[in-house]
């Protein structure tokens, strides 16, 4: 493993961990996901740098992400809905979610931890599958969760 990649993996298991953690840290775990997404980003960040072949993520648990966003969801409260660039000026009409930035974060995050746990595990094959998989899908969900946990930050409200 290149020491990029461990970056990575220490990231990603922080950051899963303080998702798996999240019922019984009370009201600290949004603190805790705001401080490491920007560590997170930093680390992919820096394997975007290196090799550049291609591949394609794996496809999703789709149970276990509703699962996970539900509870999320449920936690957030009035804290997961933020404005997208496309949105109308309906408070009814945000379209953001930080439950589903988050899930989608940690399902293809964790996907990735459980694949290096197993025993003939390929550590090119999961930085493989997270570098695409940011490109294409979980990426966006990172700058939009960091946006949107700025703003709560900023109003005192994380």
């Amino acid at each position: 493993m290149t020491r990029e990649f461990e970056n990575l993996y220490r990231a990603a298991r922080e950051y899963c961990d303080i998702i798996e953690a999240v019922e019984n840290d009370g009201q600290g775990w949004l603190r805790q996901v705001a401080r490491i997404l920007p560590q997170l980003h930093a680390a992919v960040s820096a394997i975007l740098e290196q090799d550049e072949s291609r591949g394609d993520p794996l496809e999703a648990n789709l149970e276990v992400r509703f699962s996970l966003f539900s509870k999320l969801y449920q936690l957030l409260g009035e804290k997961d809905a933020y404005w997208m660039e496309y949105d109308l000026c309906h408070e009814e009409c945000r379209s953001g979610s930080l439950a589903d930035d988050l899930t989608d974060i940690y399902c293809e995050l964790k996907r990735g931890l459980r694949m290096l746990e197993e025993e003939n595990a390929d550590p090119d094959a999961v930085q493989l599958n997270w570098r695409e998989g940011y490109k294409i899908h979980w990426g966006r969900h990172l700058l939009d969760a960091e946006r949107h946990l700025y703003e709560l930050s900023s109003r005192g409200s994380l």
